[in-house]
């Protein structure tokens, strides 16, 4: 498990490490150790319950599916407001493909 990219992960969530030992049960050396790289093979308990938690699947939590975008500061303080708000990756997706059409109609308009 890569340490770094679980704490990218972590934040981007919008948890500290005390917020996810909390949500998790989960002990904050713990994940503290996972995060510096002592701890670099968690158990399945372990992984679900913090894929749980982090609303993503052991495969991100192992490195599998992380994707190399990296998001600036403004674009991960959006999605934390987002989903503070309570704005859900449905809606989201859905404002997404709209503005998708929106911007191929545009288009179209203009050729």
């Amino acid at each position: 498990m890569d340490g770094e990219a679980f704490r990218r992960m972590r934040i981007r969530k919008g948890y500290s490490i005390s917020q996810l030992a909390d949500r998790s049960g989960i002990s904050k050396s713990y994940l503290s150790y996972i995060e510096r790289g002592l701890q670099q093979n968690p158990s399945i308990n372990i992984l679900t319950k913090l894929a749980q938690v982090l609303d993503c699947s052991m495969d991100d939590l192992m490195g599998d599916g992380m994707s190399d975008i990296t998001l600036d500061e403004d674009w991960a303080n959006l999605i934390i407001q987002a989903k503070q708000q309570g704005v859900s990756k449905e809606e989201f997706r859905l404002w997404l493909e709209f503005n998708i059409y929106k911007k191929v109609r545009i288009n179209e308009a203009e050729e």
